[in-house]
């Protein structure tokens, strides 16, 4: 059995991964990230201190270690850096899909292998599977696509598949979309064969606080804040004219772009004039900050695509180097759908070419610092092949509302392969 260091949010999710572990024999220690505590006096209620109380009184519960680790310099460097920079440029971040990669599999992985834990386990629900193991030579080998530097020669390692959630209502496998493999096999997902409804039957039969605890709402633990109450507090506003993509015409002014994202319905605040219709945000042009709107119609400019790019590509296991037909998941909740996969090697993408980082577009996250791809493609370290830095995306049907910045998680099936970035 391993010693494992669990992820104790203060919610019923992560309360009953800790419950499964301890249940077959693995030696837990319950770990509060402390990334953010609403120092800035943000407007909205931000319940970090009633959160570490229940994961304290869960853990007391079981019977386990408890520890708050401080990582809030990290977080706000790792997460809230990039996502105020993204809204900045009028992009459209993922902070809970950055938080996973860089905190809660990167920064807080690194504390529990430096503390002598075998992994890291959290309430996410997803399943992790092996699919075999690998020989790697004795060379210094790169673990971004999957591979450990300076293995011994001989040395096998575990592979892992990512699969969705039982609970298809539940499934979070979106969410874990820029991990590697490296970060995969590392982490545990206890809770990934359960239904939300047998999860809170476990936690009331254990007698677990958090049994009847709603579920949190919110960005990655920051907690009960409106994004645009976030926003005001630390990006300036800078106003421009709201413009009518069909014909140019001036309807308005907003006050900044950060505020809207594409398929934004509400809080736009210019009439439409016109029975059972309503404007929709379809576009922002940055030359001029002007914010494009059009009524909500399937020919409304730049609200339907048929296909896109995607740059920044993230694979968990072999990257994808051919035309394929995959499928993708365009947003959260979105179901997946079906796609044509096309590499195109060396193409950069917007964010990189005005000079974003490779932590907010690139591969390799936080444990291999040495990979940039913002230098050109990126060359495979068994093979010595150029890997495809972005692809082009066919859709069977027209998807609605894609936001540059976004994150589209790729699949085969159940099984989450990877992600990229749509420019």
């Amino acid at each position: 059995m391993a010693r494992i260091l669990v992820a104790l949010s203060g919610g019923v999710d992560s309360s009953v991964a800790a419950l499964l572990l301890q249940q077959q024999g693995h030696e837990l220690v319950g770990a509060y990230m402390k990334n953010w505590i609403n120092e800035d006096n943000v407007l909205g209620h931000c319940p970090w201190m009633q959160d570490i109380d229940d994961a304290r009184a869960t853990a007391e519960v079981l019977g386990i270690e408890f520890r708050v680790v401080n990582l809030m310099a990290d977080y706000r460097r790792l997460v809230v850096d990039y996502l105020l920079d993204g809204y900045q440029r009028g992009l459209t971040p993922n902070p809970d899909v950055m938080c996973n990669r860089e905190m809660k599999f990167g920064v807080f992985a690194q504390y529990a292998k430096a503390e002598g834990f075998a992994a890291v386990a959290t309430g996410h629900y997803a399943r992790r599977v092996e699919t075999g193991r690998v020989e790697l030579p004795g060379s210094p080998l790169s673990e971004a696509n999957g591979n450990v530097r300076g293995a011994p020669s001989g040395h096998a390692l575990p592979q892992f598949a990512l699969l969705e959630g039982l609970d298809k209502n539940k499934d979070q496998s979106y969410f874990l979309a820029l991990l590697s493999q490296a970060q995969l096999r590392d982490a545990l997902f206890p809770i990934g064969h359960l239904t939300k409804p047998a999860l809170r039957e476990l936690a009331a039969d254990a007698k677990l606080p958090t049994a009847r605890k709603k579920d949190s709402q919110g960005i990655c633990f920051i907690g009960e804040v409106k994004m645009a109450d976030f926003l005001k507090a630390y990006v300036p506003e800078h106003p421009g004219p709201i413009v009518r993509a069909t014909d140019g015409k001036i309807l308005g002014a907003h006050r900044g772009l950060h505020y809207y994202t594409i398929g934004q319905r509400r809080g736009i605040r210019i009439p439409s004039n016109t029975d059972h219709q309503a404007y929709v945000v379809t576009g922002k042009r940055t030359s001029d900050h002007a914010l494009l709107v059009a009524f909500d119609q399937p020919n409304a400019p730049g609200l339907w695509a048929t296909g896109c790019r995607v740059h920044s590509l993230s694979f968990i296991g072999e990257p994808i180097t051919t035309t394929q037909r995959l499928e993708c998941r365009v947003r959260y909740r979105d179901p997946r759908v079906a796609i044509e996969f096309v590499p195109v090697a060396g193409f950069a993408g917007p964010e990189l070419v005005e000079g974003a980082g490779p932590r907010e577009l690139g591969r390799a996250g936080p444990l291999d610092p040495t990979l940039s791809e913002a230098n050109g493609p990126v060359r495979g370290a068994l093979s010595g092949r150029v890997l495809p830095q972005a692809a082009q995306i066919q859709f069977d049907q027209p998807q609605r509302a894609l936001a540059p910045g976004q994150i589209m998680a790729l699949y085969r099936g159940e099984q989450l392969i990877g992600s990229g970035v749509f420019t």
